[in-house]
């Protein structure tokens, strides 16, 4: 990993430096617009031509599927905003989040720059590159497509550079689409977004076949122990000191799991969060139960128990079934690509051997838990896979495949936001003006939900802030 990270840095800054070479040599062609550098060019123009009237019969009657998609994106996005702003605004911020601003770049290595590494793959520049390309060029040549559909002349195609990140761009004659018709306006500015969402579903099912074909079951994943929750004023022990008063737990608390006995059970709890629940004086803390895997410290893959392979949640439950209270088996745990051999006594629950690891799904609804749930279903979560094949390829492709997948999704749904600089502003303003039949008023309306927007993701990043000083 960290081999290729030197690589990957290094390609980001020669890519940089090749980018500025040939710019410079073709400088005629570069013009700047505030913080970006514009190259002109007429590359593609020929394909965009040729497919218009290649595919004519087909495109024209999907018109109507493209617009249908811009506006059930709109819809989504505008909705997705609202809630997330809601939600945000009047919810505790999750710890792990708190370093993370709301709006948040999706650029190179923001996973590990905002420690989300837990929750999303690795985002190396040569990902973040090859997706870009895949998404910028499919969103620009399918707005040129369509106005090509449509006699639109396009008047150039380009590369609008920022630093090392780049996107495409194409120019169709504005006056021209002005002069056009909504309907074809509106084909011609949900193109894109539509374009991302046919590569997104492309791309998925590329992501399915290779994941199937690459890698195999070769463990289990659990990301629980047994908790409760309980409240601080009812701990009477910390390790084999009674205690009278709160007061009393600091100067007690170790740095590893410290036993605590509350309302006359026995738990285990890390130091660490023990001390922080009494600094700011929080009513209740979570703790875990006394169980065999928590006091073994046992981590998660697990490989095997008594020699057997475990490849299922499933699997890992009939196996300790097979044994009794008292019984000690032999687990084979994977940590930092080492296999960890050790022997845990099984404790007792419900008259049945117990070892104490648990399997938490998320509760995950509507468009967003689908998406989650489809993804779910090529990737279990709760399963370890290994490569079938060498050992770091498989993985490179697969986490390069998921970003483009993602990172289409995005430009999909941020595109149709009813903002300003964006397609769905446009298509937003020329829609309210079709059903008015106002231009004055479709304007008035698109600047209103311009500044509503922007007023959400001020709240959130506002309530960010006083929760990151505070």
């Amino acid at each position: 990993m960290v081999g290729f990270i030197v690589y990957d840095l290094a390609f980001m800054v020669l890519f940089t430096i090749v980018v500025i070479f040939l710019l410079h040599k073709d400088r005629k062609n570069l013009k700047r617009h505030g913080w970006l550098f514009l190259y002109y060019s007429k590359f593609g123009l020929r394909f965009i031509d040729w497919t218009a009237k290649k595919f004519e019969k087909i495109l024209k009657p999907l018109q109507y599927v493209v617009i249908t998609s811009g506006y059930l994106l709109m819809i989504f996005i505008v909705w997705l905003i609202s809630f997330t702003t809601y939600l945000y605004v009047t919810s505790p911020i999750p710890e792990q989040l708190r370093n993370v601003p709301p709006i948040a770049p999706l650029i190179p290595y923001f996973p590990r720059l905002f420690n989300l590494e837990s929750i999303f793959p690795p985002l190396f520049f040569t990902y973040f590159l090859i997706a870009l390309a895949i998404v910028a060029v499919s969103h620009e040549f399918s707005h040129g497509i369509f106005a090509r559909l449509n006699k639109i002349k396009v008047k150039t195609t380009g590369l609008a550079f920022f630093g090392p990140f780049f996107g495409a761009f194409v120019e169709p004659d504005e006056k021209q689409m002005q002069k056009s018709k909504k309907f074809q306006q509106l084909s011609i500015l949900a193109a894109g977004t539509f374009a991302n969402v046919v590569m997104s579903i492309l791309f998925v099912l590329i992501l399915w076949w290779f994941f199937s074909i690459s890698f195999a079951p070769a463990g289990v994943n659990f990301n629980t122990y047994p908790q409760a929750v309980i409240n601080l004023s009812l701990i009477t022990m910390v390790g084999n000191n009674n205690i009278n008063e709160i007061s009393e737990i600091p100067d007690l608390i170790e740095d590893d799991f410290n036993e605590i006995i509350a309302d006359g059970t026995l738990f285990l709890v890390r130091g660490e969060s023990l001390k922080k629940a009494i600094e700011l004086k929080a009513e209740q803390i979570i703790v875990f139960d006394d169980a065999p895997a928590v006091r073994a410290r046992l981590r998660s893959p697990i490989l095997s128990i008594n020699g057997e392979q475990i490849t299922s949640p499933q699997e890992l439950s009939r196996e300790i079934k097979r044994n009794r209270p008292g019984d000690s088996i032999e687990i084979i745990t994977l940590v930092d690509d080492n296999e960890i051999k050790q022997t845990i006594e099984l404790a007792e629950r419900d008259g049945k051997a117990y070892l104490g690891v648990g399997f938490l799904e998320r509760n995950r609804k509507g468009f967003v838990g689908s998406l989650f749930s489809l993804i779910q279903k090529i990737r279990d979560p709760f399963v370890h896979y290994e490569p079938v094949w060498d050992n770091n390829f498989p993985q490179f492709i697969y986490d390069l495949l998921w970003w483009i997948v993602i990172i289409n999704i995005l430009v999909a749904l941020f595109n149709m936001l009813p903002v300003s600089i964006l397609d769905g502003g446009r298509f937003f303003y020329l829609t309210i003006w079709g059903i008015t039949g106002s231009e004055k008023f479709g304007k008035k309306a698109f600047a209103f939900t311009t500044w509503v927007i922007l007023a959400f993701l001020a709240l959130m990043m506002i309530k960010w802030f006083i929760s990151f000083v505070s």
